[in-house]
């Protein structure tokens, strides 16, 4: 099996904020380093992906698809929305994202979240202008929930979180990030981070 390494970026248009410009630079270091096989992250707080996002919502996976489109591979990943906790969603949505497998070829993007159906993440959603929407932020932007087998208590985990990123405030490079917060938790900081960008932008 052949491996082939796409340095693909997003051609939607960031606009609305300067964080949208935040994370186009980000991405844009992610595939610059994706054939040396490193990563850098630029960490976003949960009040810049706010900003940055049309929608957040709990998703169900149920369907991944990989095919080629205009000599690349891409994938759209089919969800149930469980529950909006920001924006306007219909009840099933579609998030197109570079890279997959089609037959015997796999293109990897660093920094691309994947998804595998059954499995459910609050998800940081932005409009793409492709159609359906894409992640902000990618692996930042994708918080997956687990449920203890015991006690049926749920937490959620970064992608992001085992990835070392540079932080700006000590100009290092740290690994960090949301791990087994539960549910709840982090539901009522993004409330939080969603009424402070509402207020900023009044």
């Amino acid at each position: 099996m052949r491996k082939i390494v796409w340095k693909i970026v997003s051609n939607k248009v960031w606009k609305k904020t300067l964080i949208k410009m935040q994370i186009m630079v980000t991405l844009a270091a992610l595939s610059c380093t994706a054939g040396l096989g490193a990563t850098t992250l630029a960490r976003l707080s949960l009040d810049q992906m706010a900003a940055a996002s049309d929608a957040v919502a709990r998703l169900r996976c149920v369907a991944v698809e990989s095919r080629w489109e205009n000599g690349a591979i891409w994938t759209v990943t089919t969800f149930d929305v469980v529950e909006t906790l920001k924006g306007s969603l219909p009840a099933r949505v579609k998030v197109r994202l570079p890279g997959g497998r089609v037959g015997h070829l796999t293109a990897t993007v660093d920094g691309t979240p994947k998804f595998n159906p059954g499995g459910e993440a609050i998800v940081f959603l932005e409009q793409s202008g492709a159609g359906g929407y894409s992640v902000a932020g990618w692996v930042e932007g994708t918080f997956r929930i687990t449920r203890d087998p015991h006690t049926a208590r749920e937490t959620v985990t970064q992608d992001s979180s085992a990835i070392e990123v540079f932080d700006t405030a000590t100009r290092s490079f740290i690994t960090e990030g949301v791990r087994r917060m539960p549910v709840e938790q982090f539901r009522a900081r993004v409330a939080t981070a969603i009424a402070h960008q509402r207020d900023k932008a009044q």
